[in-house]
């Protein structure tokens, strides 16, 4: 009997530190910056495949075996204050995805700084982090575009960069060496063109500049074909020019710059150019989602135009 008391005055005792453990405040000296960010979701290469397999005459049993597909897609987005966009951009790509058989991730790369937008560095971010989280091929893709397709591939690009809102399909782009919106490269390609140039603020002109990466590569551009769609219908823009005016400001010596080739700029210089606050998994309607929080750093004597005048 004794023995028994003591055992459970012992358990009192460890369950009571444990619970004033838990209770501890964090010290407030502390900012959110100190706190361990949680891990990106791992590029697992898995999907169910329903099987039914006799057992015997009578009884059948359902099997879901695990399978490993080869690849895995990250879906990088670069964002910034497009919720409405965001909320009705992720259910819709997993579904899209899912539909076909597509293994993937979406991570969101929020510009959480002053400075004007800069899509091309958050690209260059957005893939780092799927690389090390284990995909091994990446689209690029504006929050504010959906595809409507399913005849649409975004599948692995093995043979060059596939350009899935080509300029024959995207809603509003029809220029011939366009290749913004939806762009699907494997690591291995975007590591050739050392990525996008992260000089360019305020909107557009980046994706210009990594079609003559492109090109100086050696690498060739695919594009849809044979769909039964056309511009109207391939995609759906939710973009609104008037509730979401875009930046197209050419600061000084910008108007000059935005037309040349930069040979200085790229995924191999972004680590130093960038800060990531938290990361953030969360659902959407029950759908996953990767929210990266990232401050970028501008070299105010290169790239002044940085901020706005």
């Amino acid at each position: 009997m004794r023995k028994v008391q003591f055992l459970l005055a012992a358990y009192s005792v460890v369950m009571t530190v444990f619970v004033l453990v838990l209770l501890i405040p964090e010290d407030p000296t502390k900012g959110s910056r100190s706190r361990q960010m949680p891990a990106l979701p791992p590029c697992e290469r898995t999907s169910p495949v329903d099987k039914t397999v006799k057992v015997d005459k009578t009884v059948k049993v359902d099997i879901v075996p695990t399978i490993r597909p080869k690849h895995k897609l990250a879906v990088v987005v670069p964002y910034r204050d497009r919720l409405a966009e965001l909320l009705e951009f992720t259910p819709h790509l997993h579904r899209f995805l899912t539909a076909k058989k597509i293994s993937f991730e979406i991570y969101v790369i929020d510009q959480f700084d002053s400075f004007r937008f800069n899509r091309g560095s958050l690209i260059n971010i957005g893939f780092r982090l799927a690389r090390q989280a284990g995909c091994d091929y990446m689209a690029m893709h504006d929050v504010d575009l959906l595809p409507l397709n399913l005849q649409l591939d975004y599948g692995y690009p093995s043979s060059g960069p596939f350009h899935v809102a080509a300029p024959h399909l995207h809603p509003k782009y029809h220029y011939p060496k366009f290749i913004g919106g939806i762009v699907i490269m494997t690591n291995t390609q975007f590591e050739r063109v050392n990525g996008l140039s992260t000089r360019y603020w305020g909107w557009g002109r980046e994706d210009d500049e990594l079609y003559r990466r492109i090109a100086e590569a050696g690498l060739l551009i695919a594009r849809p074909g044979n769909l039964s769609t056309g511009p109207k219908n391939t995609f759906r823009h939710v973009h609104n020019d008037k509730l979401r005016k875009r930046d197209y400001k050419r600061i000084g010596a910008q108007r000059q710059i935005q037309w040349q080739r930069d040979h200085d700029t790229g995924l191999s210089t972004i680590q130093n150019e960038h800060t990531v606050v938290r990361i953030n998994n969360i659902t959407i309607e029950g759908y996953r989602v990767t929210i990266v929080n990232a401050e970028l750093k501008c070299d105010r004597k290169a790239t002044p135009w940085c901020e706005n005048t």
